[in-house]
């Protein structure tokens, strides 16, 4: 099988699906409640895929040579028997990794589950330990302790485990410490995350981003750290190995210091429309072409086609140019995963 390239010769291998727009938290980078209230408008249940449209779709990709999955969201264990979801790509062959973006509330209710369904790794979102922090970050809508609960659920039903924290300046950043203690002695991976400016509506400003470097010298103070190279090609995040070799952490720093260069991720939104960027302001009605009797060749060969056309570059044309010049409404993380 030849492989699919886009326009910087980057191989398409990773697909992330988002399973429902809809969370059960506010977090104010992602979904602020200002935003998200009561009255918004989520997508109605005939509009998001169904689990055979997934299916279907997930074989058209893995046909163009992807290999890993990761189901997203809003929050993607509100969507109704996820597990079964799991198990139909778990049968696919030629998919070889299949992971959930969560944020943990429900995790600890479905994660034997999902891992006898195939699961094979979980992130898992926690901004902070401190139940006040954390509360207010989420819009006051779960516990640390739930998370936590989760977390340990997951690693016991053998799921890979890995925590993503987002840091904000002024909000977060005076746990970037405890929470590196706490996990090096859980023995799980935490990866920090630079806040991002993803969506229109997270209020975001560069002032608030605490870069790699500096999350990376606070760190280091009280436990040092030695970089080690990637697990593989394209992996998003940099890696750092405790020099007690008693486990590691990671950082993500779109904003600083972009890995556009090795991005090999494809998105579908929860209503079937395919971006080729996190940081997309469009993309390709595939739902549609499903819903019309289209077959899979001529699905396959439009997502080809919008793969080799494929031209993004966001984080480095972001580092190139002032933030005024950027004017274009992109879409919401909520909506197609992070």
């Amino acid at each position: 099988m030849s492989d699919l390239q886009d326009q910087f010769n980057r191989p398409l291998r990773d697909l992330r699906i988002s399973v429902t727009d809809r969370c059960n938290f506010r977090c104010r980078y992602c979904m602020p409640a200002e935003v998200f209230g009561p009255d918004y408008a989520f997508l109605p249940s005939n509009k998001i895929l169904t689990f055979g449209e997934i299916e279907r779709l997930v074989k058209i990709f893995v046909s163009l040579n992807v290999k890993k999955i990761r189901i997203t969201g809003g929050e993607p264990l509100l969507r109704r028997d996820l597990p079964a979801l799991i198990a139909r790509i778990h049968r696919i062959e030629g998919v070889e990794d299949i992971a959930l973006t969560t944020n943990g509330t429900l995790l600890k209710k479905y994660a034997q589950a999902l891992a006898q369904a195939g699961l094979t790794r979980v992130s898992v979102s926690l901004d902070s330990l401190n139940d006040e922090r954390f509360l207010e970050m989420n819009g006051h809508r779960g516990k640390v302790l739930t998370v936590l609960e989760g977390i340990e659920r997951a690693a016991e039903a053998g799921l890979q485990v890995k925590i993503n924290m987002v840091v904000q300046k002024g909000k977060n950043d005076q746990d970037i410490v405890t929470m590196a203690q706490y996990f090096k002695e859980k023995q799980h991976i935490l990866r920090f995350i630079e806040y991002m400016d993803v969506g229109n509506s997270n209020g975001w400003n560069l002032q608030d981003v605490v870069s790699k470097q500096d999350i990376i010298e606070r760190v280091h103070q009280f436990y040092p750290l030695q970089q080690v190279a990637p697990n593989y090609k394209g992996e998003v995040a940099s890696r750092y190995q405790y020099q007690d070799a008693q486990g590691e952490i990671g950082v993500i720093s779109s904003v600083t210091d972009s890995f556009c260069s090795d991005c090999s991720r494809a998105r579908l939104s929860a209503e079937g429309t395919l971006y080729t960027c996190l940081f997309a302001t469009e993309g390709t009605d595939l739902r549609e072409l499903l819903r019309t009797g289209q077959d899979d060749a001529a699905i396959r060969e439009c997502v080809s086609k919008v793969w080799e056309t494929r031209d993004d570059r966001y984080s480095d044309e972001r580092n190139e140019q002032t933030m005024t010049t950027r004017k274009n409404a992109k879409i919401e993380m909520s909506h197609i995963g992070g």
